[in-house]
């Protein structure tokens, strides 16, 4: 594939936030920890040396993947042993546990991640730097991940609401794996693609492993590890957080004053946090723990309560069954992992600049965030248009009516703007009005009414030109707007719509190592492949 490269700021399709982080606005400095470049990863390091979690989670990884998957992973398999060493440390992202892998930018994330990974290691060859995909496993939204596009067609698993979603059965998956292989039609990567989801969800007892084996299959050769969080083990770590947060409520407090914060130098909240940001989780249900008005502690929608010794006594018995919400994950995250950056999309990185004290109350080292890789990716055929069309790929992220509209500008051989015109119509009523207010000065709000009505019955009349030259390049905005449909799903960049199914069926084993080649991620640029 060929690529060139804008800055996110010209595809209009990025936070104020996001930006801002970017362009190292000094206002957003007290918001996040070292910054995403050399100097800031090498002092990341120095700040996750002391992780002494290493043993704990080799084990649960192990256990995780079993050893059927790690013989068949052996780059897996080596990167779990290498978390043993104090030189090895992580780079993580994290995302729901969309069926087929939901939008493109769920491989995006991935890819950007492992990219970054190797990146660090050609930077600091002494260490060893492990790419980490974290399932959320314990999300329970699972309207937000039941479905996928591809071609245009949505295809939805719809089963009874449950608990966490990683914990969901896939024993009725197999009509939607169908419905979603049958969109591939015939060719040898359409085969290998329906083999892989075969594999995946028709043979893993639950969308946990399903997905394990899905991503495991697609970045083992890279050594990518897949982390599910959900286990007994882990939650140990966690559980003096737990405690201590549902208790006193730090992490309602310092990120409600950060929030606040930020609202004051303008910048929007992606996340709002509650007085406890914890759920109780069973194979049933995933609800919120509140406090009551006597000072207990109880499960919304649950014949479940404690007081404040029962509740400490049921943390410490049973660690598991308490669940992050979206503000304390990722300190449950950075407390379990050697991490240096959490690699995260636009909306990600804007909640995550709301939890940095929330970090610092804990001594916890808050990560270098670093913006995923976000790209478009075409064909040569489609480049051609843009280019035949008189576009670049820099000015088809406008709209399509501004494209269409300076399109017409471009080629036509009349003039369309009336700016002189207008220029000589403030001339003579700056005359008319020097007359007026000799004979009568109150007749000066008269004059710059007339002046209005004329100037709005000119911008009519340059409306009306346009309107009538449109008609003479008709095919041509015909062919603009069909390429903005193509290129932008439903209006929206294509990351955030299609599957990555579409992608491989045209390239298949190959797409993954052209997005890798392509990938910058410490260059903080838009990718555009074609």
């Amino acid at each position: 594939m060929k690529a060139t490269y804008i800055e996110y700021k010209d595809t209009q399709s990025f936070s104020k936030n996001l930006l801002a982080y970017l362009n190292n606005d000094p206002v957003l400095q007290p918001f996040f920890g070292h910054r995403p470049d050399r100097e800031g990863l090498e002092s990341q390091i120095k700040s996750k040396a002391a992780f002494a979690h290493r043993a704990l989670l080799v084990r649960s990884l192990r256990e995780q993947y079993g050893e059927e998957l790690l013989s068949s992973s052996p780059e897996v398999a080596e990167n779990i042993s290498r978390l043993q060493d104090p030189q090895t440390f992580t780079v993580t992202t994290g995302h729901q546990l969309n069926i087929f892998t939901g939008p493109l930018y769920f491989i995006f994330k991935i890819v950007s991640t492992i990219r970054l990974a190797q990146d660090l290691k050609e930077q600091f060859p002494e260490y060893e730097f492990v790419p980490v995909y974290w399932m959320a496993t314990e999300d329970h939204d699972f309207q937000e991940i039941n479905h996928t596009k591809v071609f245009g067609k949505t295809i939805s698993w719809q089963v009874p609401d449950t608990a966490a979603t990683g914990r969901i059965s896939t024993e009725t998956i197999t009509e939607t794996v169908k419905e979603y292989c049958n969109t591939f039609g015939l060719s040898e990567n359409a085969s290998q693609l329906t083999e892989l989801v075969h594999r995946a969800y028709l043979h893993s007892p639950n969308l946990a492993d399903a997905t394990r084996y899905f991503v495991n299959s697609l970045f083992k050769q890279y050594g990518l590890i897949v982390l599910d969080a959900d286990q007994r083990s882990l939650k140990e770590i966690f559980s003096p957080v737990i405690q201590d947060d549902i208790i006193n409520q730090h992490s309602y407090r310092t990120i409600s004053t950060t929030s606040k914060a930020l609202g004051d130098l303008g910048f929007s909240s992606q996340v709002h946090p509650r007085e406890i940001n914890f759920f109780y989780l069973t194979d049933q249900f995933r609800e919120r723990i509140v406090q009551t008005d006597d000072g207990d502690y109880e499960v919304l929608h649950q014949p479940i309560r404690w007081n404040k010794a029962e509740l400490i006594k049921e943390i410490q018995q049973h660690p598991e069954r308490f669940s992050p919400n979206v503000v304390t994950r990722p300190l449950y995250q950075e407390m379990i992992l050697p991490n240096l950056a959490y690699v995260g999309g636009g909306a990600e990185i804007s909640y995550w600049l709301q939890l940095k004290a929330c970090f610092d109350h804990y001594g916890q080292a808050f990560p270098v965030l670093i913006p995923r890789n976000s790209a478009l990716i075409t064909d040569d055929q489609t480049a051609g248009k843009v280019y035949r069309l008189d576009l670049t790929f820099k000015s088809i992220f406008k709209p399509a009516d501004t494209l269409k509209n300076d399109f017409v500008k471009r080629q036509t051989k009349h003039r369309l703007n009336l700016q002189d015109e207008r220029m000589e119509l403030n001339a003579v009523f700056a005359k008319i009005k020097l007359r007026t207010h000799k004979i009568d000065p109150s007749l000066g709000p008269s004059t710059e009414a007339v002046k209005a009505r004329l100037k709005k019955a000119l911008n009519s009349l340059e409306k009306k030109l346009l309107k009538a030259e449109k008609r003479n390049h008709q095919e041509a905005l015909i062919q603009i707007q069909r390429l903005k449909d193509k290129l932008f799903p439903g209006g929206a960049l294509q990351e955030r719509t299609d599957n990555f199914a579409e992608l491989y069926l045209k390239h298949g084993v190959d797409l993954i190592p052209e997005l890798m080649k392509s990938f910058n991620p410490l260059d903080f640029k838009f990718t555009i492949l074609y």
